[in-house]
């Protein structure tokens, strides 16, 4: 690049969004010389319509998208050169002239359990109230535990902190990879086994995107992309896609590569959202084949009874 150019970031006003975009800004200073000097990378923040409605559960007021499109518009518009995003809130379908060229290498993909009451929740009694606006923790949590109740806990990790602090519900759970970020993973009572709660597509995953048209901007991404992450975040959303998932669908996937990272290992998970009507399986295959892995086990969960039922599959 040329010393003189500025590369704006794009990011969300939260707290993780910000350390989020300012790792990015210190990766792309490290890797590239002419962005090291004071001012050459500026973050720019942008205020998302799943910022601004806090009062309702995502699903109904638009599900995917709602902390990505405004990054999108003032991408295309010119306004920033990158946005940074966590990759679970990512739509598996980009807008026209918006590419995906770089993730940073994954954090832990697992949630974290937090509670002044119990250590994890099969510990937590009958009727405990369990806050979450997560239809995905929503399903695990009731079928594996029944007794316990869900109640809608929104806003970001600091709020639903403060939320736990003050009462208002007996246990949160929060992405143990934003609270790492945010270095606040000492405040997690324990963290949760994927046998019990089996992440959210792409949790954990840093991406950062571009305008397809403005090259530069790959060339400087290519030293902070990781490709594992890359394969296995790549597999999870085609499993989503294929599920035609959305805000309103409990849906979890997680994929990890094996035997030397020649293979993948992907587990799924569909339910309805009361918990009922649980659907899993798992699928192994070559690392290359990472996209159809996704969707033929997509399409084996779409195709059983469970998942004809909650209409899986289009």
């Amino acid at each position: 690049m040329n010393a003189t150019e500025k590369v704006r970031i794009g990011t969300r006003g939260s707290p993780l969004a910000l350390a989020q975009a300012h790792e990015v800004g210190a990766r792309l200073a490290a890797s590239c010389p002419s962005l090291a000097a004071p001012g050459a990378v500026d973050v720019v923040v942008i205020r998302t319509t799943g910022d601004a409605i806090q009062d309702r559960p995502l699903s109904e007021i638009g599900g995917k998208g709602l902390f990505t499109r405004e990054l999108d518009e003032a991408m295309l518009r010119g306004d920033i050169d990158l946005a940074v995003h966590s990759m679970k809130d990512v739509p598996t379908v980009l807008p026209d002239g918006i590419d995906l060229p770089c993730m940073l290498e994954r954090e832990d993909p697992r949630d974290a359990f937090l509670s002044l009451k119990a250590s994890c929740l099969a510990d937590l009694p009958s009727g405990s109230v369990v806050g979450t606006a997560s239809l995905r923790r929503q399903a695990q949590i009731l079928a594996h535990f029944p007794h316990l109740r869900v109640q809608i806990l929104r806003g970001n990790v600091q709020t639903r902190m403060q939320r736990l602090e003050e009462g208002v519900v007996d246990a949160t759970l929060l992405a143990l990879a934003g609270l790492r970020r945010l270095g606040l993973d000492g405040r997690a009572t324990s963290v949760l086994d994927t046998d019990e709660m089996l992440p959210a597509v792409a949790q954990g995953a840093i991406g950062i995107t571009c305008r397809a048209s403005h090259r530069a901007m790959y060339d400087i991404l290519q030293p902070l992309s990781h490709l594992p992450t890359m394969i296995c975040v790549s597999c999870e959303r085609s499993f989503l896609q294929t599920l035609d998932g959305s805000c309103r669908t409990p849906i979890a996937g997680l994929a990890a590569l094996i035997e030397d990272g020649t293979r993948l290992l992907l587990r799924g998970f569909v339910a309805n959202p009361d918990g009922s009507g649980v659907r899993t399986g798992a699928r192994t295959g070559l690392a290359e084949d990472a996209i159809r892995l996704g969707r033929d086990l997509a399409m084996e969960l779409a195709a059983s009874p469970c998942g004809r039922a909650y209409g899986m599959g289009g």
